[in-house]
């Protein structure tokens, strides 16, 4: 194949990529947007395989082979529930690519076309760039690396969900950039020292670590994004080491699409992007008791049923909880059934509701759940009002009501859904514990809350057999 060839190639492939974001950012047409993703992806292999530069034919079907093998099979194995997870450690293994890459190309720097024409000044000029590719390339594929293990760990429930707080660690966060800007310049000037770029490796790989265990659990789905922007990045300075304008175009795709996703993702939740990943929520949670909220109220699954039997509005708003019980199936299996009763249904979805951005859109549209009838918070949150019952399953910290009345509370300012201004609010867990944030919950003891202790779906089993 021609580079002529492959460059038309890796320009049809990048359409196609774009075409999938696009199909990506809408429910009904997700689908298809994978699809577009499929095609882009075989078609930019196809090139490279197949393309002049290309060498060793053999191992990279042998790389391709095993890694699709691997990849195959815990695709398959993998619960929904488990996707944050999965995500996390994905977006690690292109960091440790981009870091692969990086020394890599540093130790067999690729040929500069035309060199013969080019004067001694240019040639200098082109080394420069490569060294400070090199060198930006390891170091934002060093803290994605390390940063997205942490992500993986704390969603796993391996690490604490609980942020690291550290003495001075935003100036051991500021010390760390700094030291890495000084080293990269002695690196420039040193006409590429290895002892500068492995300094600067381990610098990137403590911090971040550090960077993601100072951020607590609340924000957890804004890391994702986040790590998920790194790793974009990561891979357009992979794309500038390798001269391969599809890598560069790809990675440039992911890492505004995550910055994006990032921003829109803090702005609901009322922070800035800088205090997330400075330390995020959970600096000061301190966990009150009961005592000072009073009693909470508990209702069996029978009660409940006659509650939605009289009910004439009905919003559910589902979180991490119903994702870990699977209670999405049954759930839809009570929402058809009210609405065949002429009982008006619809869910409520916070923009951070679970551990990853529109988990519980996906979780719904698994269990064949309407498009019409799902709704963002904004576009919800003025109807629970008008709402007889409320069926909170599994959420906790997006339906808090301290966000807006506690101005010392952890979460203070974040927007949540407003389900206490119900008639009735149901609150399905399996005990008083506080959410992933660590923060007590006060709705659990407002007048109108009643708790349905329990597993969700065997909850929501009982539910539908009342019904």
């Amino acid at each position: 194949m021609s580079a002529g060839l492959v460059q038309a190639a890796y320009i049809v492939a990048a359409l196609f990529f774009i075409l999938s974001l696009a199909g990506l950012s809408k429910q009904d047409s997700a689908r298809s947007g994978n699809y577009y993703g499929i095609a882009g992806m075989a078609i930019a292999l196809i090139a490279t395989i197949f393309g002049p530069d290309a060498q060793g034919f053999g191992w990279i079907i042998v790389a391709m082979v095993i890694g699709g093998a691997i990849g195959i099979f815990y695709a398959k194995k993998v619960e929904m529930t488990e996707m944050p997870e999965l995500v996390a450690i994905l977006h690690s293994f292109v960091g440790l690519a981009a870091v692969l890459v990086g020394y890599n190309s540093y130790l067999d720097a690729p040929e500069i076309a035309n060199a013969a024409l080019l004067a001694p000044s240019e040639l200098h000029a082109h080394h420069v760039i490569h060294l400070v590719e090199v060198f930006l390339g390891v170091f934002i594929g060093a803290v994605t690396f390390t940063g997205s293990i942490v992500a993986f760990g704390k969603l796993r429930g391996v690490i604490s969900s609980s942020p690291l707080n550290l003495p001075h660690k935003h100036k051991m966060n500021l010390a760390a950039i700094v030291v890495s800007t000084l080293l990269m310049i002695y690196f420039v000037k040193a006409d590429g020292s290895m002892f500068a770029l492995i300094i600067m490796t381990l610098i990137a790989f403590a911090f971040g670590y550090h960077l993601v265990a100072s951020i607590g659990g609340a924000d957890m789905p804004v890391v994702v994004s986040m790590l998920n922007s790194y790793s974009g990045w990561a891979a357009a300075a992979a794309g500038f080491m390798l001269a391969n304008d599809l890598l560069i175009v790809t990675g440039a795709l992911v890492g505004s699409s995550g910055a994006i996703l990032s921003y829109i993702m803090c702005k609901a939740m009322n922070r800035s992007f800088i205090s997330v990943i400075a330390g995020g929520f959970g600096q000061e949670v301190v966990i009150s008791g009961d005592e000072e909220y009073g009693e909470h109220r508990e209702i069996n699954a029978e009660d409940v049923a006659d509650m939605l039997k009289n009910a004439k509005s009905v919003i559910i708003t589902p979180g991490y909880g119903m994702a870990v019980a699977q209670a999405q199936y049954p759930v839809h299996e009570i929402t058809e059934k009210l609405r065949a009763q002429g009982i008006e249904v619809r869910f409520g979805i916070h923009p951070v509701a679970g551990r990853l951005p529109g988990h519980m859109n996906v979780l719904l549209a698994e269990a064949k759940v309407p498009y019409d009838i799902v709704l963002e918070m904004d576009e919800i949150n003025d109807d629970f009002p008008q709402t007889d019952v409320v069926l909170v399953i599994g959420a906790n910290d997006t339906v808090n009501p301290a966000a807006l009345e506690d101005p010392n509370s952890p979460i203070a300012g974040m927007p949540v859904l407003e389900v206490w201004n119900a008639k009735d609010v149901i609150v399905f867990k399996r005990s008083m514990n506080t959410g992933y944030a660590g923060v007590q919950n006060p709705l659990f003891f407002k007048e109108n809350t009643q708790m349905l202790f329990g597993d969700a779906k065997e909850s929501v089993d009982a539910i539908a057999k009342a019904l």
